[in-house]
């Protein structure tokens, strides 16, 4: 029996099989996947809800008004460990139901198919909205879940490249706009009009918001990353670049607890694994998700949760809110929230559906790092036990407490507007944030006047801000004056979102009035709307000279603190200068304040904005372009795995030749001639391997991106070398003027050491 037999369930191969025979069918019977490898924390109930053959490789879902799961297949990743025809047009979005309502899926159609490597959707303004590289989709759903009318959103959504740096999440937050992970732009549809908008890039992998709209994200080796403050707080001045207030690190624990010892990439790196080969911290962080489905326990209300599916995990961790910041600490030492010793459970995403429960997207797959990236370490693992072989599967989990009650479901798309205004009071904040887009995207401005009620009742402030949003998202009902009110009589985080919908009535018409609501505010010294006044303070005092003692009075107050001199600074344009004057007169000066207010000055003389108003699309992972020339070049006599070809080319695999990145690229670009050893192994080959020196076509940036490629896929230790150092090594050609002989080239890195 192998490896892969003993690991995996006995009905995966019965699984694969039935997919050969029914893939063109829409319904299925109920598959029942054992979850004897599975542990989830006391007093959860884990069960699967869809599964092979209903859908394969699921990367994110969304529900609808009917409780439909929609789901991304993206099937066409890394089918095996050389990711061979990762183009195929296989991907789908299909629509997963539940037919006899014994809460597991029976039923899936498909709504489009033919699709290469679709990353993201979601179900907004009555369509969906999807990703499917390098573009950005939104078709409309007619009556029979049939797509109509498909608009191309944006041409520059995501580069072709590496599917683990495109851009994904398309996560609808409670400001109305649409916001992604690994991207820089925000989105919105008005008036039928698409608009797209610069934002922080954020995070690598899937993003969420809490309660009060603040985003979080992670990358792969940061479990848990997220933004102290509301989005495009920071960034109005486009000459400055947050790092304090945005993208913060919001534990220093990296640490994980699995339960066996996974298979990572770079296991072979000291210090990645312990003495029992289990894997210290994160490699593969992804789809956070902080719960606001209001169904769990005392305690995990607004719980970040992230994915950690390169041990098979899924890991909790507790926010602290402190108004200024927020700081995560995980639940537990030892122990994660879900884990499993089966090798093929992959969350990639997780979601809080309509029942309240949390989703956990499982692509289940063998091999889930991409080709470009893949160690000759974990290929060679993976072959072993088996795990490239793991493909045509994919699954939906759910987490719900074992006492659940049943849910209240809601068919939103029927309620009308006062109905759907109650239930932006809801529990389950993915109801209230359903019940907003429809309210807004419907246009139902007969919800007006019990909107302004809900935004002004103190006693449930989440509900307040969603009323806020909505009635901004309507254009209809918010005033200075009213605005003014609420922020003199609630609570902080609704007083912070006031405040920002108030900047829209900076004139000198309201100078006075804001001037004086700001002198009370201060009054209260609470650091979350001093946070707020601080980015406000900038539109106002173009306005009045009178908001700058206010100006003066936070500086002093929190003197020294990064974010506050940020917050600071984001509503400044060319005051800069003015702004550090008056500040500083008379006054105990501010050495970071100073220092920063000088970067800012010098970036806007140097025309020097901050990136995100420059770039128009997102960038690609030089190693993800250094694989495509890799093997456009290289691969047809050192194969597409390295291992070369008997008689032609010697391998790259535990080539003691490809490192350092300097000894790489002097073979690449002058070619070398000869015999030559590899790893033990002497190669006397008849032929020469040309450079790349005099192909025109090829600039530094090419020949930097295949070193980073080659030295990542093939050796150990990756290294990158920069084009600029590519562009000196072009200057030393062998003294003959022909290819290198390794001998000849061994001289002449001793020389250049």
């Amino acid at each position: 029996m192998t490896f892969l037999q003993k690991a995996l369930p006995k009905s995966y191969p019965f699984f694969s099989l039935l997919f050969l025979f029914v893939s063109c069918k829409e319904t299925y019977e109920e598959t029942h996947i054992p979850l004897d490898d599975y542990q989830i924390e006391a007093g959860f109930d884990l069960q699967v809800v869809a599964s092979e053959p209903l859908l394969d490789a699921p990367v994110q879902i969304d529900f609808d008004t009917q409780g439909r799961i929609w789901a991304v297949e993206m099937s066409g990743f890394m089918r095996d460990v050389d990711g061979t025809d990762e183009n195929r047009p296989s991907g789908a979005i299909k629509i997963l139901e539940d037919r006899d309502e014994d809460g597991v899926m029976d039923h899936a159609k498909v709504f489009l198919d033919s699709l290469v490597m679709p990353r993201a959707l979601a179900l907004v303004y009555g369509g969906v909205l999807y990703a499917e590289p390098p573009n950005l989709y939104f078709v409309e759903i007619d009556a029979n879940d049939k797509p109509k009318n498909k608009v191309l959103v944006d041409s520059l959504y995501a580069l072709e490249g590496n599917p683990e740096y495109q851009p994904n999440g398309l996560r609808l937050n409670i400001d109305n706009w649409i916001y992604n992970a690994g991207s820089h732009f925000r989105y919105q549809r008005k008036n039928g009009v698409w608009k797209k908008e610069p934002t922080t890039y954020r995070g690598q992998w899937g993003i969420s918001q809490d309660n009060f709209g603040r985003l979080y994200y992670n990358n792969n080796s940061t479990q848990l990353l997220g933004d102290y403050v509301l989005p495009n707080r920071l960034v109005r001045n486009p000459f400055l670049i947050p790092s304090k207030g945005v993208n913060q690190k919001l534990t220093e624990d990296q640490r994980v607890y699995p339960l066996h010892a996974a298979r990572v990439n770079r296991g072979y790196v000291d210090g990645v694994l312990d003495k029992d080969s289990l894997l210290i911290e994160v490699t593969a962080a992804c789809g956070p998700l902080v719960y606001r489905g209001g169904a769990f326990p005392e305690g995990y209300d607004q719980n970040v949760f992230v994915c950690i599916p390169e041990i098979n995990a899924v890991k909790r961790n507790i926010l602290n809110f402190r108004g200024d910041a927020v700081e995560a600490e995980q639940a537990w030492e030892g122990k994660e929230f879900l884990a499993s010793t089966d090798e093929g459970f992959r969350p990639v995403n997780l979601s809080t559906g309509p029942d309240g429960s949390m989703y956990i997207v499982d692509m289940h797959r063998g091999v889930i790092q991409h080709h470009a990236f893949l160690s000759p370490y974990l290929k060679k693992r993976a072959q072993e036990a088996q795990l490239d072989t793991l493909v045509n599967f994919g699954r939906i989990l759910r987490v719900r407490p074992v006492s659940a009650k049943a849910p209240k479901m809601y068919d939103l798309d029927k309620l009308s507007a006062p109905e759907l205004v109650k239930l932006l009071k809801d529990e389950n904040g993915y109801i209230r944030d359903q019940a907003q887009h429809r309210l807004v995207y419907k246009n139902l401005v007969e919800a007006e006047a019990e909107l302004v009620r809900m935004a002004q009742d103190v006693s449930d402030p989440i509900a307040q801000v969603h009323a806020l949003h909505t009635l901004e998202g309507l254009e209809r009902g918010l005033s200075f004056d009213f605005l003014r009110k609420v922020a003199a009589t609630s609570d902080p985080e609704v007083v912070a979102h006031a405040l920002v919908l108030l900047e829209g009535y900076a004139d000198d018409d309201h100078a006075d009035a804001a001037l004086s609501l700001f002198q009370e505010l201060i009054k209260k010294d609470h650091g979350g709307i001093d946070l707020y006044l601080a980015t406000t303070l900038g539109p106002w005092a173009r306005i009045s000279e009178s908001f700058y003692p206010m100006m003066n009075t936070l500086r002093e107050r929190h003197m020294g603190d990064p974010v506050y001199v940020e917050a600071l600074l984001s509503g400044f344009s060319s005051s800069d200068d003015d702004l550090l004057a008056l500040l500083d007169e008379g006054n105990p000066k501010d050495s970071l304040l100073e220092k920063e207010v000088g970067k800012n000055r010098d970036r806007r003389k140097a025309g020097k904005k901050n990136p995100i108003y420059v770039r128009k699309g997102s960038s690609q992972d030089s190693r993800t372009k250094g694989a495509k020339l890799f093997r456009q070049i290289c691969a047809s006599c050192h194969q597409s795995n390295g291992n070369g070809v008997e008689g032609l080319a010697p391998p790259l695999v535990g080539s003691e030749h490809i490192l350092p990145p300097e000894k790489l690229a002097m073979i690449v670009l002058h070619g070398l001639k000869g015999p030559i050893e590899v790893d033990g192994t002497m190669y006397n080959l008849n032929h020469s391997m040309p450079g790349l020196n005099s192909n025109q076509t090829l600039s530094d940036k090419d020949i930097s991106a295949i070193i980073s490629y080659v030295t990542n896929a093939f050796s150990k230790y990756p290294k990158g070398l920069r084009p600029e150092r590519v562009k000196e090594l072009r200057a030393l050609p062998s003294k003959s003027g022909s290819e290198y002989t390794i001998e000849e080239l061994d001289e002449v890195m001793e020389s250049l050491k």
